[in-house]
């Protein structure tokens, strides 16, 4: 299709803005005059919408550590038009947006803060960071092997586990990590048998709980915690928890004390 030297192809817009009265942008512009009558006449003609609950969510986004650039490439639309929304065009001097296109709204509001999305340099949570660097200890990875796969030192790794908050792009690197490795066995991939047992045996003394204990939805969660048996929460957990030789979670022994007080009562 032949472009201007601006580069913008022939149809509605050059048909608009360059008057060109070619076939191709005449056929563009009766196209688009139909399917607003058609519109109308359904009344379903709306090409405007307000830009105040955009500019709400673009401020609220801008918050959660995510920027105009981030959605702008998240959404599709161009960051300037973004930023006309939220500021306005000074250098034009105009304010912000009053009014947007329905397609642009819909795809703003369609970008929802996710971790993902997060710049890299922003702090977040680090407790789905710990746990998961404490299962893969637990499951026998040495720190030292994985400060190495992080490209940190050891004392930058220990610290790490101390912190309250980590960068995303740290804990996007956990992650990645953890979902390599959580399913392999060390021993198979270079670690030796004394230091798969040491890093086992520091969890366990720590009460790091392993990979098995956390669900992907609750690994990420402060209030979750690990379900150590598979029936952890009730008194057949607690036998578990005696069985596999594991001290009791807090929740199994809740729910052993309330068996027992039940039991006294039905016997009295």
């Amino acid at each position: 299709m032949t472009e201007t030297p601006d580069g913008r192809p022939h149809g509605y817009a050059r048909y608009k803005l360059d008057g060109c009265r070619c076939n191709i942008c005449g056929w563009a512009v009766a196209s688009y005059n139909d399917a607003r009558e058609h519109a109308i006449r359904k009344g379903q003609w709306q090409p405007f919408v307000d830009a105040s609950p955009v500019r709400e969510h673009l401020l609220s986004l801008r918050q959660c550590g995510i920027g105009l650039r981030t959605v702008a490439r998240a959404s599709g639309i161009d960051r300037k038009r973004l930023q006309a929304i939220v500021t306005g065009r000074p250098e034009r001097g105009t304010g912000p947006q009053r009014q947007v296109r329905p397609d642009l709204a819909a795809a703003v509001l369609a970008v929802q803060p996710s971790f993902d999305l997060l710049a890299p340099s922003t702090q977040v949570d680090s407790t789905g960071t710990h746990r998961r660097l404490q299962a893969l200890v637990a499951a026998g990875w040495p720190q030292h092997h994985l400060a190495v796969a992080l490209n940190m030192t050891d004392a930058n790794f220990g610290s790490m586990l101390r912190q309250k908050q980590v960068l995303a792009r740290r804990a996007r690197q956990v992650n990645a990590l953890y979902d390599d490795r959580w399913h392999l066995d060390p021993r198979d991939h270079g670690v030796n048998v004394q230091a798969y047992s040491r890093a086992r045996n520091h969890a366990a003394t720590r009460r790091w709980a392993p990979v098995g204990a956390w669900d992907d939805d609750d690994i990420d969660d402060p209030n979750a915690l690990p379900d150590w048996t598979g029936q952890c929460g009730t008194p057949q957990g607690y036998h578990a928890h005696r069985t596999l030789k594991i001290p009791a979670c807090p929740p199994c022994t809740a729910a052993h004390a309330a068996r027992h007080r039940q039991t006294k009562q039905n016997a009295a």
